[in-house]
């Protein structure tokens, strides 16, 4: 079975058409854009917030290193300089400045077990560090606990042994912390994280009904372009094709495209802000959480080229499984019938196995990005936990830091994989719009905005020429050659002739389904190019071989697009039709449901269209093969009624049953797309030519 292909793709050009119809939710558009900026830079503003309260809460749970270092200087200053004025007066002290409280503390030690008690009472005399005096028994006490101390663990162990420490001491350097800052940074940062959320939900509000509202819009357009479109387009597409496009396509363009959108304002705004924050916080370790991550980019756009042709080619696959599933349920009766299901099935499995394989290649390129990413993350919260150990260690940075690049790691790394997931989305999106803006982009029938012409149905008096018309579908191909044909008001004319003679082709230019190539069709003198389609085809009634009807009630789908229509009239037609016992039997009547299913004969399906027709009432009437699914007893009932029902009117009957059409004013007998024969019935047997034949051979066996 021979498949439409798909052309390449444009997907630039796709994406600009799908932004250029948001244009009615450009003001949304912008304000849910605003929002999602304003979230990303937010976020990419907490981190740092957040290493000033960690920062706040860390200084208030150790002593503090300053005032450690304060007291620990000046008790070593003003005890080298007792000991080297009283004790050892020769030495010159100068050149000792250390700042270091490990350092001074050590020195302390050193000395102190040289020293004697009453040495110990004559250097460590009584100091004062921030307006607190501290004695020389307090001195002696703490140096007695700092020597029990590992220098490399001063800090630590002294936090242990706190409470051990001489007041005046221990005042000067136990925790404290600063409940007023650590308040105010902490409201700060509470504000920055309640209005992300904010906005983000807004953001997600908006874009929301912006895609439900586009993906509405273009049902919507896709609507109105069904009814513009030339009868050609529908003849070399197939229907399900055409429903995947409406569903399937339009669908995905409107669920992710307002994810997409967002989802890449978002996170590049937080990918760049990441960095620029990652800088102003301490460059060093920037560096180390962008120099981590950076294969992550490669990776990303890598993977993003080769999905992008497996989406494209999804879409084309998802198209043609919906087109073969609706021609084979649409027609499972002869499917049934010819043992097709067995070939049905080979060509099913065959559009599933390549729909399957585009999924699995395109879930799995865009699935494995994640774990990718996450390991590039992972990766990169090592580096950092490394790298800020040894810069706290060495006093280039607070512990508050490294809180603060933990996160900026994950808002560096996370935007990678969703922009390369966004990209990914968007080239489904381009893939489902493609096919979308193919089908509103197609050639439209004319336009007939300037054509002021008009026939009321209630004053035509049924005349209709044919001129020389040529015709065909395609541009090599002629279906009709040369037909020309005269028809005077309430003249009943038949037109036969073998299978692809063209019959119905003739009657599809008559309702101006089609452009005439060559001459011109005259309805009382009046071109049908200077008349409207839709004041055509309020001019016929028309019931064709092939049978249609809505699921709805029989009285809805006689009275159809009718109004005014009562239930008399409604019984009277169905008498004339013969169906009024057939729907007496039904359970409530005209009330019953029907549709275009198996559930009625295709017999009774073909009366209920014919009823519908005679409800119509319009001046000129067609019958295309109209009672070729009825009986030879119904046949008789229906001959009658279209007898009755073509009085004073202009109509045209198509017939293979040549008996059907022996009371027509006028027989055309059509081959090859021109007019062979006309005249009566009796007439056209008495040439015994082609109708002659024709008509003989229904009776040969």
């Amino acid at each position: 079975m021979h498949r439409n292909q798909e052309k390449s793709k444009d997907f630039v050009g796709t994406m600009i058409k799908l932004f250029k119809n948001l244009d009615h939710w450009r003001y949304l558009l912008i304000i849910a854009v605003l929002f999602a900026f304003s979230a990303a830079i937010l976020s990419t503003i907490a981190p740092n917030r957040l290493a000033g309260v960690t920062d706040v809460i860390s200084a208030g749970i150790k002593p503090n290193t300053k005032k450690l270092e304060k007291i620990s200087k000046t008790m070593y200053h003003n005890a080298l300089d007792n000991y080297f004025t009283v004790i050892n007066p020769q030495y010159n002290n100068t050149n000792n400045n250390s700042n270091s409280a490990t350092d001074n503390t050590e020195k302390l030690i050193n000395y102190l077990n040289k020293l004697t008690e009453q040495e110990k009472r004559i250097i460590f005399t009584e100091i004062e560090v921030d307006n607190v005096i501290i004695s020389t028994e307090d001195q002696l006490k703490y140096l007695e606990i700092i020597n029990t101390i590992d220098k490399d663990t001063v800090i630590d162990d002294l936090l242990v042994k706190m409470d051990d420490l001489p007041d005046s001491i221990k005042g000067l350097i136990e925790p404290k912390m600063n409940t007023q800052e650590l308040k105010r940074k902490a409201i700060v940062l509470g504000i920055i994280y309640l209005l992300n959320s904010i906005f983000g939900y807004a953001e997600g509000i908006i874009m929301a009904y912006v895609g439900i509202g586009y993906a509405r819009k273009l049902r919507s357009d896709i609507s109105h372009k069904i009814n513009k479109l030339p009868l050609r387009y529908f003849d070399s597409h197939e229907a399900g094709d055409i429903l995947s496009r409406v569903t399937n396509d339009v669908d995905t363009i409107g669920i992710n495209i307002s994810d997409a959108v967002t989802s890449l304002v978002t996170n590049v705004t937080l990918f760049l802000g990441s960095i620029i924050m990652m800088f102003v916080t301490n460059w060093i370790m920037a560096l180390t959480a962008i120099a981590s991550s950076i294969i992550g980019f490669a990776l990303s756009f890598m993977l993003l080229r080769i999905s992008q042709k497996y989406f494209v080619q999804r879409q084309k696959e998802l198209g043609n499984l919906n087109g073969h599933i609706e021609e084979i349920y649409s027609g499972h009766s002869v499917v049934k019938s010819y043992n097709g299901e067995e070939e049905a099935l080979k060509e099913f499995n065959k559009i599933n196995d390549r729909l399957y394989e585009c999924n699995r290649k395109s879930q799995f390129l865009s699935g494995i990005m994640q774990p990718i990413m996450s390991f590039i993350g992972n990766f990169g919260y090592v580096m950092v936990c490394v790298v800020g150990a040894l810069l706290v260690m060495n006093n280039y940075i607070t512990f508050g830091v490294i809180v603060a690049f933990m996160i900026y790691v994950r808002l560096f790394t996370n935007p990678l994989s969703r922009i390369a997931q966004a990209l990914t989305t968007m080239q489904s999106v381009g893939a489902a719009g493609e096919r979308v803006f193919e089908f509103l982009e197609e050639v439209e029938l004319s336009d007939e905005s300037n054509i002021k012409s008009k026939l009321d149905r209630d004053n035509v008096k049924g005349n209709i020429e044919f001129k020389n018309i040529k015709f065909g579908y395609s541009k090599d191909k002629t279906i009709i050659k040369n037909f020309t044909a005269s028809v005077k008001s309430g003249d009943k004319i038949a037109i036969v002739g073998p299978t692809g003679a063209g019959k119905t082709t003739m009657v599809n230019l008559l309702m101006k389904f089609y452009e005439i190539d060559e001459g011109d069709i005259l309805i009382d003198g009046v071109s049908i190019k200077d008349l409207t389609r839709s004041n055509i085809h309020e001019l016929f009634d028309m019931v064709l071989q092939d049978t249609w009807l809505f699921e709805g009630s029989v009285r809805e789908n006689l009275v159809f697009n009718n109004k005014g229509i009562t239930d008399d009239d409604l019984w009277k037609v169905c008498k004339n039709v013969g169906i009024d016992h057939f729907i007496k039997t039904l359970p409530k009547g005209l009330g019953a449901s029907v549709g275009d299913s198996n559930t009625i004969s295709s017999g009774q399906k073909q009366l209920l269209t014919i009823a519908r027709g005679m409800i119509e009432d319009a001046p000129f009437l067609i019958l295309d093969e109209a009672t070729s699914n009825v009986d030879t007893r119904t046949e008789e009932l229906v001959q009658k009624a279209m007898d009755k029902l073509t009085v004073g009117k202009t109509s045209f009957i198509i017939a293979h049953r040549l008996s059907t059409i022996k009371n027509a004013d006028l027989i055309l007998v059509m081959d090859e797309g021109n007019i062979v024969e006309q005249g009566k019935h009796e007439e056209l047997l008495k040439k015994n030519g082609f109708y002659a034949k024709l008509y003989n051979s229904q009776f040969q066996k």
